[in-house]
């Protein structure tokens, strides 16, 4: 029989966390709650985090952030519950018996994919970040509990080794953060990107904090007077109004000055004034106050009121020349909009007994939809997380079909994405568009506002450039799938003839072949789901003609097959002696599975020993090594991808470009090629060009370096130089950059 705990003897967050459940739940089960940490406690008895505090204290953490989310009790008990099926000897089965069905499924969609053997901590990664999306898809509170673990998971990471910090940080950076703001909730949105923004850039992010700080006094009596002739100004026009301003959060402050090449003191709109009215009438009349007090900047002026966001945020936003002539951005909204803003898509949900979670509006689903769709046809979880980054984390502009109905999409779409977004068959047959009434070509970039209307042509198909002009994952996938599909039935049949042209020496055929017993085995053998599939690997090169019949032509036949092929001629000199094969990259790396075949880099991201990679074949050139995650590499077809390792011991210098972005004072270049001789690396050229302007310099070094480590301890050497401000190694395709100071940091 389990002792009972009194509630003395609980933890004060536990009560803490109850209490903050009852504010906005009076039913909450307190009883229960208390028995979801008892079950917690006792199964992560023992267990630690690196900073020592028992591990039951981050699941309860946990859990007080969900109440800030103001989600229900089966969430805030899944926040106890999140992680013993996977970290202790839990059951799923358990959990369900003690706390029910629902709460079940949602741990469940909780536990990572811990059983199955991966290649790579990226296809870890991704078919992680896949699983979240189908759980999501069900319930979406699992994205959100799993938001609050990563919230505090960032709170606590000081405890971890530098790579570690740096690891998360940036996959939140690039997952969570949007997440969080594609569900509206903005405030975890910001808290996320600050504390990645801190491990990932450790130096801008102090120096930040610090000029924030010193102008703080003065920040707040400007903010006071602002509040002050904005309440005063809608009083006497009769809006019935509440002021208020709070200053951005350190990461979209550090955004602006890098986008805009300014310095900290150039920054003048670091606070959001918001307006919250009763109406939206009076949310029109706020504005009409705020331009007749201050004029408004151009092109700055956004209504998500009357086209709202994806997640159903809504807003006027507006920026002006406020006093002593500083921008000001203000925020008009509803109290109703103003909790959306708050809460995000939690604030739309009606409970219903036993189904968890629903929305009124399934709309508000419609971007979710569209993910699931496109994980159904990409096989592949690597290309599936990389195509869809840039379709759920973009800004969306907002477009018009010739009906009216309105349709958004990420800023960067073109008509391609419009003709697939309404269906496969219309973006197959895609053979023109117009736009507001005027021809435009297809790759047309949608505004926002534009009324779009596509052409078809039966004979019309997508051209092999078509997946370079979209940005939505279910254009890109629906392309590459149509163009899979007609590169495996093209290499089917070069497979077929390849074997036909081998064979006929032997008075053979590869119909004859097929008939054999020897042929379904060979399949089996090779890996290959069916005998098409085997004809399009041999086409493709990932199965040579040699491999396969080796297995399929009796001894004899065999025999007769390899004395028709000459021996390899030996390269020979001059003098008739053999030549010394020269170094090859393929003694840098090994590839899975396959034989002796060439192996070279890819220039487009250039990889280094120690780096992750992944590589594809490419016919005639053998296998081609790319930078796991490089955008090129996701562009090829996942059955043509192989396993590919460095060799221990192999490194071998590469070439590499840094640019180094820092002030111009004398001295500097001398202390960097110091540093740079101190990390045993040798430089091949430097270029600096500097700017009179705003009093910085710009240098470009090429370098041989031996491996990924190297390169790392030199920017971090150069980085912590007194004068510079940003070291980037470049050359890379987007989404690759590494630097010591962006927040790409490697």
């Amino acid at each position: 029989m389990e002792a009972v705990t009194s509630e003395s003897d609980y933890p004060d967050q536990l009560e803490d966390l109850i209490s903050r459940c009852r504010e906005y739940n009076p039913q909450t089960d307190a009883a229960l709650i208390r028995r979801a940490y008892d079950y917690s406690a006792r199964m992560h008895g023992g267990q630690t985090r690196m900073s020592g505090e028992p591990y039951v204290m981050h699941p309860l953490n946990v859990a007080v952030i969900i109440t800030q989310l103001k989600l229900d009790q089966p969430s805030v008990i899944t926040g106890l519950l999140h992680d013993v099926v996977e970290d202790t000897g839990a059951s799923l089965e358990e959990v369900q018996g003690l706390f029910g069905a629902e709460v079940a499924r949602l741990v469940d969609g909780m536990t990572k994919v811990s059983k199955i053997t991966f290649q790579s901590r990226a296809e870890k990664q991704a078919e992680n970040f896949r699983k979240m999306v189908i759980a999501m898809a069900h319930d979406i509170r699992v994205v959100m509990i799993k938001l609050a673990d990563r919230l505090h998971n960032m709170r606590t990471l000081s405890h971890l080794q530098p790579h570690q910090r740096e690891e998360i940080s940036r996959e939140t950076l690039e997952i969570y953060a949007p997440l969080a703001h594609r569900l509206g909730i903005y405030w975890l949105k910001s808290e996320l990107e600050d504390c990645a923004f801190r491990w990932l850039n450790p130096t801008a992010y102090a120096q930040l904090k610090a000029q924030v700080a010193e102008k703080r006094a003065e920040r707040e009596k400007y903010i006071e007077s602002v509040i002050r002739i904005l309440a005063d100004r809608l009083e006497a026009a009769g809006v019935k109004a509440e002021v208020t301003g709070r200053p951005k959060h350190f990461f979209s402050i550090y955004n602006k000055m890098q986008e805009e090449g300014l310095s900290f003191d150039q920054i003048y709109d670091l606070v959001a004034f918001r307006i919250i009215v009763g109406t939206v009438r009076e949310c029109y009349e706020a504005l009409g106050v705020v331009h007749a007090s201050w004029k408004p900047v151009p092109g700055r002026f956004k209504d998500y009121i009357a086209l709202p966001k994806v997640n159903m945020y809504q807003s006027l936003h507006t920026t002006v020349i406020g006093p002593r002539g500083q921008r000001i951005e203000v925020q008009i909204r509803t109290t109703e909009m103003h909790q959306v803003a708050e809460h995000g898509i939690a604030a739309h949900w009606s409970y219903k007994e036993g189904n968890g979670a629903e929305l009124r509006d399934a709309q508000r689903f419609a971007w979710l939809r569209r993910l699931v769709e496109s994980q159904q046809d990409v096989k592949d979880p690597q290309e599936f997380l990389s195509t869809v980054k840039d379709d759920l984390f973009a800004e969306e502009v907002f477009v018009f079909t010739p009906k009216g109905d309105v349709l958004d999409f990420p800023v960067g779409s073109t008509v391609i994405d419009f003709a697939y977004r309404i269906h496969s068959q219309v973006g197959h047959h895609l053979a023109g568009a117009r736009v507001n009434g005027r021809m435009v070509p297809l790759r047309y970039r949608l505004q926002s506002g534009d009324t779009v209307e596509v052409i078809t042509a039966e004979r019309q198909t997508p051209g092999k450039d078509w997946a370079n002009h979209v940005v939505t994952a279910r254009a890109k996938s629906r392309i590459r799938q149509w163009l899979r599909q007609q590169q495996a039935e093209r290499s089917r049949e070069l497979g077929i003839q390849f074997l036909d042209h081998e064979l006929e020496p032997l008075g053979l055929t590869l119909a004859q072949i097929r008939t054999r017993e020897r042929f379904a085995a060979a399949v089996k053998e090779l890996s290959h789901g069916d005998e098409d599939g085997l004809l399009a690997a041999i086409g493709y090169g990932i199965v040579t003609v040699n491999q396969f019949l080796s297995r399929v032509l009796a001894p004899d036949e065999l025999k007769a097959y390899r004395g028709e092929k000459p021996a390899a001629a030996i390269p020979l000199d001059g003098d008739g002696a053999a030549r010394e094969r020269p170094p090859s990259t393929r003694d840098a790396v090994v590839v899975s599975g396959i034989g002796d075949m060439l192996v070279r880099f890819a220039r487009c991201c250039n990889p280094l020993p120690g780096e992750a990679i992944t590589g594809f074949i490419t016919r005639g050139r053998g296998v081609t090594v790319h930078l796991a995650g490089c955008p090129h590499a996701m562009e090829t077809d996942p059955q043509r991808r192989v396993t590919v390792v460095w060799k221990a011991g192999e490194d071998t210098l590469r070439p590499i470009q840094l640019e180094v972005l820092c002030i111009d004072q004398p001295g500097l270049l001398a202390e960097m090629s110091r540093a740079i001789a101190a990390a045993g690396v040798n430089i091949s050229t430097a270029q600096v060009k500097t700017s009179g302007q705003d009093g910085r310099s710009r240098s470009l070094f090429e370098l041989k370096v031996s491996n990924s480590t190297q390169l790392k301890n030199l920017m971090h050497s150069i980085a912590a130089i007194d004068g510079v401000m940003q070291v980037s190694r470049v050359g890379l395709p987007n989404g690759l950059q590494r630097s010591r100071s962006e927040l790409a940091n490697q």
